[in-house]
């Protein structure tokens, strides 16, 4: 990383709102998350690449949790995070990497893998758009997790906009990488629908997934359904199989069953 008088830091957006600002606090709503998640029944290996939600940590921290947990075993080999989620915000055309050389958490700072950049970028479908990085919390939330998991990395942040599958998997091709490299897709499931049919709804999404079957996965079954499809797209994903590690939703959690967001955890091992 550059020197920290010249490093270009894009600041966190949403500590105080999605998950706390301060340390110590934050820590404790970590712990609480990781002490209400899934835990596998059985051992598996290290997954190459996760689907987690991204809501506030009240909400969405113990199914993310659930996630996160499958990188234990891995924390001191993992160097680099590839990590997509949906631009919310800005418009985007594409896929969109930040100028920045690091995001900070209250947790201290996260490096930007410059050269993952420089390779994402070669890809006609990536340009450089800070805007659309500048406020998306898709992003920001998976790092404190990320943080206390793996001892040290770099990110490679990745806004999806409006996106072929065929797109997707080629950046994620592209930046595949070996063990070191573990690829994060942040996406919430269906939104906003009565508890009983956002059940039925998000069995039928995570049926999909499961089955890597991309095309039954449709714009409104995830926010990042892009990102998915394309992850599940990947030439390179060939041969992983896809395990459901945790699938609620906000009525399950701290939210009423009236219009309720979906969330699920998955691994590609």
């Amino acid at each position: 990383m550059k020197d920290a008088r010249t490093l270009r830091v894009r600041p966190p957006a949403v500590a105080g709102t999605f998950y706390p600002a301060a340390p110590e606090e934050l820590h404790g709503a970590l712990r609480a998350a990781f002490n209400a998640a899934v835990r596998p029944d059985r051992e598996m290996p290290a997954p190459k690449a996760l689907v987690v939600p991204h809501a506030g940590y009240i909400y969405s921290g113990a199914v993310a949790a659930s996630a996160y947990l499958s990188l234990a075993a891995a924390r001191d080999r993992v160097q680099r995070i590839v990590l997509l989620g949906p631009s919310h915000r800005v418009p985007t055309s594409g896929m969109a990497v930040t100028s920045a050389d690091a995001f900070a958490t209250p947790l201290g700072l996260v490096a930007v893998d410059a050269a993952a950049r420089q390779l994402a970028l070669t890809q006609l479908c990536v340009s450089v758009d800070d805007e659309a990085h500048a406020y998306e919390h898709s992003l920001e939330v998976q790092l404190p997790f990320l943080q206390v998991m793996i001892d040290h990395f770099e990110v490679l942040p990745l806004a999806v906009g409006r996106c072929a599958t065929a797109d997707v998997a080629t950046v994620l091709d592209t930046v595949w990488g070996g063990p070191e490299t573990v690829i994060v897709v942040s996406s919430d499931l269906s939104h906003y629908h009565r508890y009983a049919d956002a059940v039925v709804l998000d069995r039928r999404t995570a049926a999909a997934i499961v089955a890597r079957r991309p095309h039954e996965i449709g714009d409104r079954d995830a926010c990042a359904a892009a990102g998915i499809r394309g992850l599940l797209s990947a030439g390179r994903a060939d041969g992983l199989r896809v395990e459901q590690l945790d699938l609620r939703n906000s009525g399950d959690t701290a939210g009423d069953r009236e219009r309720v967001v979906g969330y699920g955890a998955f691994a590609l091992v």
